[in-house]
């Protein structure tokens, strides 16, 4: 199972887990990734991370210093 499985199987069966994937070698192909998901290439800084955090957690779902920083 690869990462994009795994974002998949997540997506399947626990369909209120936000997924983010990262990776440096490969790039997501149509239909890799779930509709939801992020994908974030490697390399990137927190700034990055937390630019997509905020764009896709819904308020109710934001850690205290996510709410506070948007």
């Amino acid at each position: 199972m690869n990462g994009f499985d795994l974002a998949r199987h997540t997506d399947h069966h626990w369909p209120h887990i936000e997924i983010v994937i990262a990776s440096g070698h490969v790039l997501p192909a149509e239909g890799d990734m779930p509709d939801r998901a992020t994908f974030i290439s490697k390399p990137f800084n927190k700034r990055t991370v937390h630019e997509h955090l905020a764009t896709m957690l819904p308020d109710e779902k934001k850690p205290e210093p996510l709410a506070k920083a948007v």
